[in-house]
């Protein structure tokens, strides 16, 4: 096993979604959260920074509309479906005589009204209108069971291993639930999709049918958080949720909260996970896809030696106050090197330690091929070996 030291880490910040590392190793002391359950995690790595309960099943109500919107947009980048579609809204859309939408949130559209999938998106991020859900689920799957079956799809696709949706819009149903890690999980793949369809997460306010509504999220209204989306959710058997996501520099954040006691205390606790995890917190680019870190040997190879480094990106969260102490190596799995090597090749891993603590691995690859030499090349590199 040949071993190499590489890197100490900078500060320097960067934006993007490759890296995959452990749940925060170090010890620190996360603020105190009021809440049945909670999350935050680092958008950009996917690190959980600190966490109450994650993996604990509760009632995700309205949370349940990022799912809907997710699937929309999928439809959209399938070329299913359009923005600009025209839906004709139907029936089981309409609240009026439908006890299922007695007090709940609604856009207020109503049977026959012709609106693009675009207002209709913006109907359920913003207003959280459980008709606009219906009709879009209609147009996309053409039921609502089966849209939930398509909802339940992505659940598999993600991962989401304490998630499955009985309804299109969260209201309460039985066999219905979901998680703060998952929540999590999933508001990354939207802030990952098309940025115009993340963009109307942002929106404060929608007019519809003369109605003007504001978004649920108070924090959009706090301009020192820098909060740009995601979703409220309550019923009485699910509490107070919500999910804040905010982006200092290019350090972004997401934060859940479910079960908590009231609109403004679901604020208020995901306010603080906020502020904590960009006080304390910054995202570090270790590596850089296709750049070299090293260079090693190659016996019988022409060349006789192979740039080596990651295929990807790799970043990583780290406490500002451990930057320094952060180091990296890698390590090759081989005793020697031979050729032929073909490029991207794994042939080892790239450990990050913090002191002798290690943080993440990634693997280590060639980045270019290195072919077989000819016969006298080899017969020099074989007596080499042996000498």
């Amino acid at each position: 096993m040949k071993r190499r030291l590489l890197i100490t880490v900078t500060g320097t910040l960067f934006l993007a979604s490759l890296a995959q590392a452990d749940d925060m190793p170090f010890p620190l002391t996360p603020p105190s959260i009021d809440a049945a359950s909670w999350v935050l995690m680092d958008a950009t790595t996917g690190q959980v920074l600190t966490a109450g309960n994650p993996d604990e099943r509760r009632n995700p109500a309205s949370l349940t509309k990022l799912m809907t919107g997710y699937v929309v947009d999928r439809a959209i980048d399938a070329k299913k479906i359009s923005r600009d579609d025209v839906v004709t809204v139907g029936k089981d859309a309409w609240a009026a005589g439908n006890p299922v939408f007695k007090g709940s949130s609604l856009m207020f559209i109503k049977p026959g009204d012709k609106v693009t999938v675009r207002d209709l998106s913006r109907g359920v991020i913003i207003d959280s209108g459980n008709d606009a859900c219906v009709a879009l689920a209609d147009y996309v799957a053409g039921s609502q069971q089966s849209f939930v079956n398509m909802m339940n799809q992505y659940v598999q696709k993600l991962g989401l291993t304490n998630t499955h949706f009985e309804t299109v819009h969260g209201l309460d149903a039985p066999g219905q639930f979901s998680s703060a890690r998952d929540m999590a999980i999933l508001s990354r793949a939207i802030i990952q999709g098309e940025p115009d369809f993340y963009a109307m997460y942002s929106e404060k306010t929608l007019s519809w049918n003369g109605i003007t509504q504001n978004n649920r999220n108070g924090l959009l209204w706090d301009n020192n958080l820098h909060v740009d989306g995601l979703k409220t959710g309550h019923t009485a058997t699910a509490g107070f949720n919500i999910i804040a996501s905010n982006v200092v520099g290019q350090h972004r954040l997401i934060a859940v909260i479910m079960g908590g006691k009231s609109a403004k205390g679901r604020e208020e606790q995901a306010r603080k996970l906020l502020v904590w995890g960009q006080n304390t917190f910054d995202t570090v680019q270790l590596f850089h896809a296709g750049k070299k870190i090293g260079t090693e040997n190659v016996w019988y190879g022409n060349p006789h030696s192979v740039a080596v480094g990651t295929a990807k990106d790799v970043f990583l969260s780290l406490p500002r106050n451990e930057i320094a102490n952060v180091k990296a190596k890698y390590v090759i799995n081989r005793k020697d090197l031979e050729a032929p090597l073909k490029a991207n090749e794994t042939i080892g891993e790239i450990q990050v330690l913090d002191k002798d603590k290690q943080l993440a691995s990634y693997p280590l690859v060639t980045l270019n091929a290195v072919e077989e030499a000819g016969v006298i090349t080899r017969i020099q590199d074989y007596l080499k070996q042996k000498l």
